[in-house]
């Protein structure tokens, strides 16, 4: 049983399971945070000294606990300059690889959902131009690309190379591999490149245009959207100052190079949105309200896999590990991601809890570090808070 702070006090509950079962009727995220100052001042502070010491210069944050929202907070402002806009609620944030388990992820999971995925289907059988001479291409699967597993390499510098999307494909697509298949898990953003290339080949649909209708739009995440409107780009907190590649502030457009070249609508990173949007979708995830999706789908998609022999990865997903930048307190049935831009989003299906933690941390240049402490800190007081350790 878990406890969670509301604006009547202390909510109480027991979990159904890791995921629940379709409903009836839809199920409304329940606005509760009138006392969150309270319940999670400890939690605050951390966020509010990190910026004092310029682990980043701006953050946003949204804890769902037992299907209220008990937390929805903003701290800091967009760069570290004291004129710059304060951060609020309603700032979008560049929500790097959490574009992976938000859109590609999900994506993968409901169309195997529909029976139009099938886990263990060969790469090469959908994308038969990354088949090339080496023999092992044709052992890997789509599970295997989900589950980083595949041997392709973590990250290449492909923009450097690549000016327009086809061409960072087609080097994808004669990517050497660095491993043999399956037999050891490389987080990889090469591999989720391949990988959207499948599903958009599977869908018949353009990976924004999927998003969007099966997965944004059903889950009222009103803000979230790839490449925002250049009209909304100077209410969005800049990320990098680029002195190599764009040789400009990039602000309200994707970081990750890489992505730009493919432009801005990528499988590893590109979507932009607020802290409350991204809890809706953790809540939407846990209670299969809008995805439409069966409770065994979900669990077999967020459970660690088995293969490779000490993964701490799920299929798209993450698990925690130890040490985690989960901290001490979520339970075993968790899953979640990081963004290189210091953003993250851990779900404990168990006690049907969701902490998003968005935040500038690479401006101006991609070189603190402090997020990774930062991280555990903040889980375990929001957690303290909410499970009474």
């Amino acid at each position: 049983m878990g406890c969670g702070v509301t604006s009547q006090g202390r909510l109480c509950y027991k979990p159904k399971g890791i995921f629940s079962k379709l409903p009836t009727a839809p199920n409304p995220l329940v606005h509760a945070f009138a006392t969150q100052d309270e319940a999670f001042a400890s939690g605050f502070t951390v966020l509010k000294e990190a910026i004092a010491r310029t682990a980043f210069p701006g953050a946003s944050i949204a804890i769902t606990h037992a299907g209220r929202l008990v937390g929805l907070k903003a701290f800091g402002r967009f760069t570290y300059e004291l004129d710059s806009p304060a951060v609020n609620t309603d700032t979008l944030f560049d929500l790097a690889s959490l574009t992976k388990v938000i859109a590609t992820t999900t994506m993968a999971m409901i169309l195997y959902e529909r029976g139009a995925l099938d886990l263990d289907t060969p790469v090469v059988q959908i994308v038969p131009e990354f088949r090339g001479t080496d023999m092992r291409r044709a052992e890997i699967t789509l599970r295997m690309l989900l589950a980083h597993s595949s041997g392709l390499p973590a990250y290449e510098k492909l923009f450097l190379r690549a000016r327009s999307k086809d061409a960072l494909l087609a080097a994808i697509f004669e990517m050497p591999l660095t491993a043999d298949p399956g037999m050891q898990a490389v987080y990889s953003d090469i591999g989720f490149i391949l990988l959207g290339v499948a599903l958009e080949r599977i869908a018949r649909e353009s990976l924004d245009r999927f998003v969007q209708r099966e997965i944004l739009g059903p889950c009222a995440m009103a803000t979230a959207t790839f490449n925002p409107p250049i009209a909304l780009r100077s209410a969005i907190p800049p990320t990098v100052d680029d002195k190599t590649f764009r040789h400009r502030v990039v602000q309200g457009e994707v970081n990750d190079e890489n992505a730009s070249v493919m432009g801005g609508v990528a499988p590893q990173a590109g979507l932009f949105s607020t802290a409350a949007d991204v809890a809706l979708f953790a809540h939407n995830l846990l209670n299969a309200v809008a995805l439409r999706v069966r409770q065994e789908t979900g669990s077999l998609f967020t459970r660690r896999e088995t293969a490779p022999a000490g993964t701490s990865r799920a299929l798209g997903w993450d698990t925690p590990s130890q040490p985690s930048q989960t901290g001490q307190y979520f339970s075993q049935n968790s899953f979640g991601h990081l963004g290189y831009t210091g953003t993250s989003l851990w779900i404990d299906a168990d006690r049907g809890i969701s902490i998003t933690l968005l935040t500038n941390r690479t401006w101006p240049d991609g070189t603190r570090q402090d997020i990774k402490k930062i991280r555990p800190l903040f889980h375990n007081a929001v957690m303290q808070a909410l499970i009474g350790k």
